[in-house]
């Protein structure tokens, strides 16, 4: 279905209007966080929300006693999180400047919610001094409104495009929820904090050594896996090792993030890291248990504030638990289960959410790509 037909179908043949964003909208900025009245959690006294510039959680910037926001509003992020775009319900205390939105006419909050999203990476503010996007930047935006003149038809016709995104959104959130179930009883069955079970350092139940070749060793349509530093493993004609091992790069994209698990004759890259285990460890529980909790232990090895290459000290240091093999395989055996479900790359969950926004965005771009007038005003004329 083409985009116009779609459109047309709900529209019915009514009029759209493009209202500037300050005739459909109350416009507030944010100020000052409240002086005395501020707590860093929430407690009984202290539990409005205090919000500045960002991205979910990381907009909170605390607790206080009393509201400046008490109606639904939408928020948009002024500094930093450049035009990113939140539906609020409750009262909260905007501050740094935070855009807050309104609604002075009879309109679907969720409605203007999608729109604005659509729009939210078109910002274009000055690079002098610190970059911020201000009320007379978005007041003039144009908003389309369906039939301004009938409110009841109006409405009708944004709920109906609400309802259709929200199906969208909640099957990702749906899917999102799932990957955190997984992650939720995969910490479980690793957590051997309240149990008793021997930990040595992997250093001393696996062999780490790396590779010999470089990637502009590869061929295609080689004989051997080879894996490289990338995320997608290569191809060779020759191999260096035959057995079970946890491969991942030592620099590069996704470092200390992404891990192949070689089983047979491959290749290996001179900067990737091969642990093979031990006969007191099952290989899959080495897999596993570095896959949960390898990142977070350089993340807190290291000095500075990212991770950009491993060393072997690194591997040879990391605790790992060492159950019985028999409780090992156990483990694996239900790790394994939530594993071809969750991050298989062909039909995982992670393929399945990112399938899922990308539809999400289609039709939202389809069913808000109403037909502008020909003199068109500029996101921030």
């Amino acid at each position: 279905m083409s985009s116009m037909s779609c459109l047309e179908k709900l529209l019915g043949g009514v009029e759209v209007e493009w209202k500037a964003l300050n005739s459909v909208f109350d416009v507030y900025a944010g100020g000052d966080a409240p002086k005395g009245a501020l707590s860093e959690i929430k407690t009984e006294e202290f539990n409005i929300p205090i919000l500045s510039n960002g991205i979910g959680n990381k907009s909170l910037y605390g607790w206080t006693d009393k509201s400046k926001i008490e109606k639904p509003s939408l928020t948009i992020s002024a500094r930093g999180t450049i035009g990113w775009t939140s539906f609020r319900t409750k009262p909260f205390f905007p501050i740094v400047r935070l855009l807050v939105l309104t609604p002075k006419i009879e309109l679907d909050l969720k409605y203007a919610y999608y729109f604005m999203k659509t729009i939210e990476n078109s910002y274009e503010v000055p690079v002098a001094g610190i970059p911020q996007l201000t009320k007379p930047m978005i007041k003039n935006i144009p908003i389309p409104i369906p039939c301004p003149a009938y409110p009841e038809k109006s409405l009708e016709i944004q709920a109906e495009i609400v309802r259709i995104l929200d199906t969208f959104t909640e099957l990702t959130a749906e899917l999102t929820a799932r990957k955190k179930q997984y992650n939720y009883y995969r910490d479980q069955l690793l957590s051997f904090e309240e149990r008793e079970v021997e930990w040595k350092t992997l250093g001393e139940v696996a062999v780490i050594g790396t590779g010999s070749h470089d990637t502009k060793d590869a061929i295609e349509g080689g004989d051997y896996i080879f894996y490289a530093r990338g995320r997608a493993p290569l191809k060779l004609d020759v191999f260096d090792f035959d057995e079970t091992a946890i491969i991942t790069a030592g620099d590069g994209a996704g470092v200390g993030k992404v891990y192949h698990y070689a089983e047979g004759k491959y290749a290996l890259h001179q900067r990737a890291y091969r642990i093979v285990p031990k006969e007191v460890m099952e290989p899959r529980f080495i897999y596993h248990y570095i896959a949960a909790y390898f990142y977070a232990y350089i993340q807190k090895a290291s000095v500075s504030s990212s991770v950009t290459s491993l060393r072997r000290p690194m591997f040879l240091n990391f605790q790992v638990p060492v159950p019985t093999l028999s409780e090992q395989k156990h483990i694996v055996s239900i790790l394994d289960k939530f594993d071809a479900l969750t991050n298989s790359i062909s039909e995982g969950l992670p393929r399945e959410i990112a399938l899922r926004q990308k539809q999400y965005e289609y039709y939202r771009d389809l069913l808000l790509s109403f037909p502008k007038p020909e003199a068109e005003t500029a996101v921030n004329t």
